[in-house]
């Protein structure tokens, strides 16, 4: 069984940063591509950022250039720093991970982690 657990979630003023981890542990034979989404309230869930296995990255022009993703592969860790928030940024993360366990390709998603921008 593989479980994806986020953390580092919270509330901070506009402006301010905050740092996501997202670890992977289980029965993973191999972890490919990696990425943040987040719902805001009343929003559909959305792609905020992408990692693939080689580390090129992807960003929707909404936090490109404030939110930065990174992973570190001997941790099976995938880290969004996020800076300069502001309060449309608001909602709940979820972090989501193609991979290989025991049943072959899966993606499986974390539980989510609530982010709170205050103005």
């Amino acid at each position: 069984q593989v479980q994806l657990v986020e953390s580092g979630g919270g509330l901070v003023q506009a402006g301010g940063s905050l740092r996501l981890s997202c670890a992977a542990s289980g029965s993973i034979f191999s972890l490919d591509d990696r990425a943040w989404y987040r719902e805001g309230p009343g929003k559909q869930r959305e792609l905020v950022a992408g990692i693939t296995s080689d580390g090129i990255t992807n960003y929707p022009d909404s936090v490109k250039g404030r939110f930065t993703i990174s992973r570190d592969n001997a941790k099976n860790t995938v880290y969004l720093q996020m800076d300069s928030l502001k309060p449309e940024d608001t909602g709940i993360y979820y972090c989501s991970s193609n991979l290989v366990d025991g049943s072959g390709w899966r993606i499986y998603w974390g539980q989510g982690t609530q982010v709170t921008v205050s103005s």
